[in-house]
């Protein structure tokens, strides 16, 4: 629990523990769940994160930190270093003896505007090359603190108007390497982030502005990173289709990857 809200720690635990009686799901609950809750009239998210499998319930248990902690200390650590991201209130996890089970991770809710993935299917919203090149700029200063968020995609970045400006804050923290980053390593930190060719031109023109390297070559380097991820993603999903056929998730191929 975070000292800074120990106050309501009795509340947010009896919101764990009833977890499945809130209703109101943020999102697309597919592997993991977020709801929202009510403590002493202030709004906060509750993810539940999906029991792993039996090997990973072993690992969990006894070798490796979960996700749930792993987003509580990232998103310490990202406000540490000046990145927002929704206030971390508490994780709680729910183990036997032997095996890991459920984890939650609690945060304040963010009102946010837009995310990101809202940028790759409808370029028609306002302002929206300053959006994008803001991003741009945004991911430039994460690089620039050595922040390699491991799953910077289309749903991971709430971005929130304030006034002419714009505020990015991360979410889905558990995946994160922190230290210094080569050049091309930042680069691939954007394959994720679209399969659009325009955004990619605004992008690596924004970034070689940051950088002061040559706008062709980021640009090279990106489109092909992109491409190269993407080949690699859509190959997964056909093999995972043959595969598990059954499956309402792999029966159609997304147009737009959905990372």
């Amino acid at each position: 629990m975070h000292p800074a809200q120990a106050v309501f720690e009795p509340q947010i635990k009896n919101a764990i523990h009833n977890f499945d009686r809130y209703d109101d799901v943020l999102g697309e609950a597919e592997r993991n769940v977020i709801k929202i809750v009510d403590v002493d009239d202030k709004k906060y998210t509750i993810k539940s994160f999906k029991v792993p499998n039996i090997i990973n319930q072993i690992a969990y248990r006894f070798f490796r930190k979960s996700k749930a902690e792993r987003s509580y200390t990232y998103a310490n650590k990202l406000l540490d270093l000046g990145i927002d991201t929704p206030f971390p209130v508490a994780y709680d996890l729910y183990m036997s003896p032997v095996l890991f089970k459920r984890s939650y991770y609690v945060s304040e809710l963010v009102n946010c505007d837009l995310t990101y993935r809202e940028l790759t299917t409808d370029f028609s919203i306002p302002d929206y090359d300053n959006i994008l090149r803001a991003f741009t700029r945004f991911t430039y200063k994460l690089h620039e603190k050595g922040i390699n968020f491991l799953d910077h995609s289309p749903g991971n970045t709430l971005i929130k108007r304030e006034g002419k400006e714009y505020r990015f804050y991360l979410v889905d923290l558990n995946r994160m390497q922190f230290g210094k980053m080569d050049f091309d390593t930042r680069i691939k930190n954007f394959v994720k982030l679209t399969i659009h060719e325009s955004m990619i031109k605004v992008m690596s023109n924004e970034y070689a502005k940051c950088t002061g390297e040559d706008e062709k070559m980021i640009f090279d380097l990106m489109w092909k990173y992109t491409r190269e991820f993407q080949y690699r993603f859509y190959r997964k999903i056909r093999i995972k289709k043959r595969i598990f056929f059954w499956k309402k998730k792999y029966r159609t191929i997304p147009s737009e990857s959905p990372i």
